[in-house]
């Protein structure tokens, strides 16, 4: 498959978190930082995620805000 999104990051599902109408993903990344994504339930099912699976998270953002304190 091939996309248009520039960042794309593999890893593997650490947890998964079903709520009334939507999941939360945490994907481990190498060396061990994450990323979460809130899916619907419907998407979860379908794509058939479970813990350990490989998966790759798709950042597709037209601009990233910095916040410092």
């Amino acid at each position: 498959m091939r996309l248009s999104a520039r960042n794309t990051l593999k890893g593997t599902i650490k947890a998964i978190k079903p709520g009334a109408v939507n999941t939360e993903v945490i994907i481990e990344l190498p060396g061990g930082g994450e990323i979460v994504s809130i899916i619907t339930m419907e998407s979860a099912d379908n794509l058939g995620l479970a813990v350990g699976k490989e998966v790759y998270a798709v950042v597709k953002a037209s601009n990233v805000m910095i916040m410092v304190d």
